[in-house]
């Protein structure tokens, strides 16, 4: 990696002719990276040096001249620039690439856990347009990975300081987008070794978790594959774990080949289903299924970028990277309005898939708003309803023709009783369903304030028939209401009497009972994936003629959490600093909502730290290692 940062050691280094080696920067399988001062510009650069037991084979030193020849034509500004390689009557191997004084993508990531979906995207498009160019001049990467990206980001100049004090100097502009810097370096590095097929530990070339499937089984290779590896970087950056993993890297590569991996919504909603539906693409098995090439997977991610409000990726890069923590704030109190507006407008034009694929997403950051989560209830209502009318259409093709029949069909897929007479003596339960919601707004309100019912909401029918169908005298006779004074969770809370056909109950609702016992069961599921949110409680309804109120508060299932970090080490959870949190042993995670970001933090290096994203009755791992 041809990066300077702080902690850089000094050692003994190669004589080089033209260059006095000044420091160790880092090595890897191949090489080993140097500071370095060139004699003839006296500027600073970075030297790649082979590995002596790779400079002993001629196949590879005339691939490594042809690779530093194909680089060097490259210039784009987010791509390391070649300065200079060795010749062939040199003693040592070496490439010179522009010193770039940053850190590495992986470092970032090891810091930081998961980016924010938007900056993750921002990242990408610069990266995309690196490889874009490169394809454009035949050039492949072959090993887009963190460790081959290096984040700049220059001091803001102010007059008065530094060289800008020079009065001659020339102004700074007022955006300085020349700041910050994406780089992408490492252009054809594990082609070099093609030849020897394996490295000298008898390893597959490149980073298995990274390479397309093509590469692994050493099929023909185009830029396509680059949009795989850099599909896996995007993932990554997302979600905070790699799409394909495993006990070793066997068990990596066969995922890679078998094309399986979690999708990203489901590891973290807030990602949401257009990003989710990008990366899906670039990670498709087969090249054919993937984007074309490199431009129109950038197209696609600063489309969707402008669509969300950011038209100007590098600024909010550069932003993000001045106040990591501020920018995360304000984006994740800007974001909700904007999908909530973004899913208003698809509703209105009819778009349902669209309309949801914002609002959940939304959801996703405000798990516990109350209107967005019946925005999201009423949506996926409608959306049962319709799968019912799609089974029942040939049904209802039939009933028609018949004649009269239809009118009976029709009212069993309203829902709606049309009272207590039945034909014979069974038990039945209808309710009718909720008024429909009004219509969603940009911003959502957050405040206690959103919770209130109005005292005009109509008694929800519920019609009880006595059991066996026989006269169980006045008392059973007689109705009655059972108001639900308060749900909590304040939605997704659905609701069953005697087993009959559940309903949603809310905050307020009345439902019309016999004077009958019943017993009422209470659950609560994800609106994401229908599974079962909280501890299931059944209440038991007394026989007589008294009203009765009840008070849901259904108890949110807790989370788990397994740190794979250093058994020596203590860990820590940011929010929740008096919760122990051991390595290799599970932790229950006390939930009150259905989903919410940790911090964990190393507390031996507390520069290492990951987010993870917890949800009630599942487990999320999350590494350190």
């Amino acid at each position: 990696m041809m990066v300077a940062t702080a902690g850089s050691r000094p050692i003994r280094a190669p004589a080089l002719t033209k260059y006095d080696v000044l420091e160790e920067l880092g090595h890897g399988g191949m090489a080993t990276v140097y500071r370095a001062n060139d004699k003839r510009l006296g500027r600073d650069v970075a030297i790649k040096v082979l590995h002596p037991h790779l400079k002993e084979s001629s196949e590879i030193a005339h691939r490594f001249a042809a690779e530093a020849k194909a680089v060097a034509k490259l210039r784009h500004p987010n791509i390391v620039e070649v300065f200079d390689v060795s010749s062939e009557d040199e003693p040592e191997q070496y490439l010179v690439v522009e010193l770039v004084r940053g850190e590495t993508l992986r470092k970032l990531l090891q810091q930081r856990g998961a980016l924010p979906p938007e900056i993750a995207a921002a990242l990408a498009a610069e990266l995309l347009a690196a490889l874009a160019h490169a394809h454009a001049q035949g050039v492949v990467h072959r090993d887009v990975k963190p460790e081959n990206v290096l984040l700049e980001l220059r001091p803001p100049r102010s007059l008065g300081s530094g060289p800008s004090s020079d009065p001659t100097s020339t102004p700074v502009s007022s955006k300085e987008s020349d700041r910050f810097a994406v780089k992408l370096t490492d252009f054809g590095i594990a082609k070099l070794l093609d030849a020897q097929g394996v490295t000298s530990t008898g390893q597959v070339l490149g980073s298995p978790a990274h390479m397309a499937p093509e590469q692994i089984e050493g099929g023909e290779v185009d830029g396509r594959a680059d949009v795989f590896g850099l599909g896996v970087l995007l993932y990554e950056c997302m979600v905070g774990h790699l799409p394909f993993e495993g006990n070793n890297p066997a068990q990596v590569l066969r995922r890679v080949l078998d094309g399986i991996y979690p999708n990203a919504e489901r590891e973290k909603p807030t990602i949401g289903k257009p990003w989710s539906q990008i990366l899906d693409q670039a990670l498709a098995r087969e090249p054919e299924s993937r984007f074309d090439d490199a431009q129109i997977m950038r197209d696609a991610i600063v489309a969707e970028l402008a669509r969300l409000g950011y038209t100007s990726p590098r600024e909010e890069l550069e932003a993000y990277f001045d106040d990591p923590e501020a920018w995360t704030t304000r984006h994740d109190e800007t974001i909700i309005g904007r999908l909530c507006k973004l899913g208003g407008e698809a509703r209105k034009r009819g778009d349902a898939v669209s309309a949801a694929a914002d609002y959940n997403r939304a959801l996703a950051y405000a798990p516990a708003d109350p209107q967005l989560l019946r925005i999201v209830s009423t949506m996926h209502r409608a959306e049962a309803r319709m799968r019912l009318v799609r089974r029942t259409g040939p049904l209802l093709v039939v009933v028609v023709a018949l004649g009269a029949g239809s009118f009976f069909v029709a009212r069993a897929l309203k829902g709606k009783p049309e009272g207590p007479f039945v034909p014979k003596p069974v038990e039945s339960v209808a309710v009718a369903e909720r008024p429909s919601e009004a219509p969603p707004v940009a911003s959502v309100p957050t405040s206690p304030s959103a919770t209130a019912v109005s005292s005009a909401r109509p008694v929800i029918p519920v019609v009880l028939h006595p059991r066996g169908g026989q006269d169980a005298g006045p008392v059973a006779r007689a109705k009655r209401k059972l108001t639900f004074a308060s749900v909590q969770p304040p939605a997704g809370v659905w609701a069953s009497i005697d087993g009959a056909t559940s309903f949603e109950p809310y905050t307020g609702m009345s439902v019309d009972i016999d004077g009958e016992h019943h017993v009422l069961s209470l659950s609560c599921k994800s609106p994401f994936t229908n599974k079962e949110l909280c501890v299931p409680e059944t209440r038991d309804i007394a026989a007589g003629e008294k009203e009765q109120s009840l008070d849901v508060r259904l108890r949110i299932l807790p989370a788990r959490l397994l740190v794979d970090g250093d058994p020596t080490h203590s860990y820590r959870i940011e929010e929740m600093p008096n919760t122990p949190v051991a390595a290799g042993a599970v932790t229950s995670i006390p939930m009150s909502k259905g989903s919410d970001e940790i911090t964990v933090v190393d507390s031996i290096d507390p520069t290492k730290r990951r987010k993870v994203r917890l949800e009630p009755g599942k487990q999320e791992t999350v590494s350190f290692k």
